[in-house]
């Protein structure tokens, strides 16, 4: 039983502010609240222009008071006016005024009309503003159309800071749809610094003067695993070079004077560039000692004494081998004169055979 009364109770309220807002005209009322008190039934009425609504002397005030109380059977209705004083920041005032520029000027203007009263809203100081039209405005396909400038929140608790209306306006390809979205420069934004000259005031005096110097604090990095093993690996790498640098300083007498002969380095410089890293496996050897941290130069010079060492071995190998060329040519060439032989033996058979026949012929005859 209480759901019925609490709905019926809202539906006369509904009705007794659809009345009002017709009675008095699109645009003159943003917004209508109704208390209701032991004395009565106090209805609160927020306008731009007071005047228009009170009438002379009162009269459309108790004009709606008789009215709500045979209509709407209402035992004591008192009605207050509160006065807008900037109407640029209340969105019903602005979503009414744009719906009756649209059914006066029409829908070929709805451009100028929304630029114009965008332009005006953020003049006045306000910190955004949205307006939202929707409808057959410059053909006859519907479509929203969006005009904002400013700073608007969509989402927490200062989203609740921005006012909202809607409105219609009637026009001969059909109804036109308006909302309007305004952030006054009163509205209250959590997440906003604003910087007084008390903050300035401070931040100067935290300047750092003349020949002193503020420690900061610094902040601890959390090492990870891999962070972690790197001085070791690096340690290791040290250790690498200056083993090698020190197997380089101590240098035996006889490799010294083998260092001594120009001739023999220029000679096996030119020899190692005619053969290729891949052969040797020397490349992979210089990109493993690279990702070490080995330096070039160490690399280079390990790399030249290892080409020295192996032309050493390689060169006794060749010159054997060209020793050995002549013999085997002179094998092989026996080979070949053999084959032939034993190839043409058969013939020469044949041919003697033949020629011995010719002549005993020849005799008898």
């Amino acid at each position: 039983m209480e759901e019925r009364k609490f709905i019926r109770l809202k539906k006369e309220e509904f009705g007794i502010k659809e009345y009002i807002k017709r009675n008095l005209g699109k645009g003159k009322i943003s917004r209508l609240d109704i208390e209701y008190t032991p004395i009565g039934e106090k209805i609160i009425i927020s306008t731009s222009r007071p005047g228009l609504v009170i009438g002379r002397r009162g009269e459309k005030i108790e004009e709606l008071t008789k009215v709500l109380k045979t209509r709407f059977k209402l035992e004591n209705p008192h009605i207050e006016i509160s006065e807008i004083k900037n109407p640029l920041f209340d969105a019903q005032l602005v979503a009414d005024e744009i719906a009756m520029a649209l059914e006066r000027m029409g829908n070929l203007k709805f451009k100028v009309i929304a630029y114009r009263k965008l332009s005006e809203i953020m003049k006045g100081g306000a910190l955004g503003c949205e307006i939202r039209l929707t409808g057959k405005l410059p053909s006859e396909r519907a479509r929203p159309w969006r005009f904002a400038e400013g700073y608007l929140k969509k989402a927490g608790e200062s989203r609740k800071e921005i006012n909202r209306a809607q409105a219609t306006a009637l026009n001969k390809t059909g109804i036109i749809g308006i909302k309007v979205a305004i952030m006054a420069p009163d509205a209250k934004i959590y997440d906003r610094i604003e910087i007084d000259d008390n903050i300035k005031n401070q931040i100067k005096s935290d300047i750092e003067k003349p020949g002193e110097k503020i420690k900061k604090p610094r902040k601890k990095k959390i090492e990870t695993k891999a962070e972690k093993s790197k001085p070791k690996e690096e340690s290791k790498i040290k250790e690498r070079v200056e083993s090698r640098v020190k197997k380089k300083k101590e240098v035996k007498p006889e490799e010294k004077k083998t260092e001594k002969k120009p001739k023999e380095k220029v000679k096996v410089i030119k020899e190692s560039q005619d053969i290729k890293p891949e052969e040797d496996g020397t490349a992979m050897k210089i990109e493993e000692e690279l990702e070490e941290g080995v330096p070039q130069e160490i690399i280079d010079e390990e790399t030249k004494e290892d080409l020295e060492k192996e032309n050493k071995e390689e060169r006794p190998r060749k010159e054997k081998i060209e020793d050995k060329k002549p013999v085997e040519k002179k094998k092989e060439e026996k080979q070949t004169e053999e084959k032939k032989e034993e190839k043409e033996k058969p013939i020469k058979e044949k041919i003697t055979k033949q020629v011995k026949e010719e002549q005993n012929g020849n005799i008898k005859n």
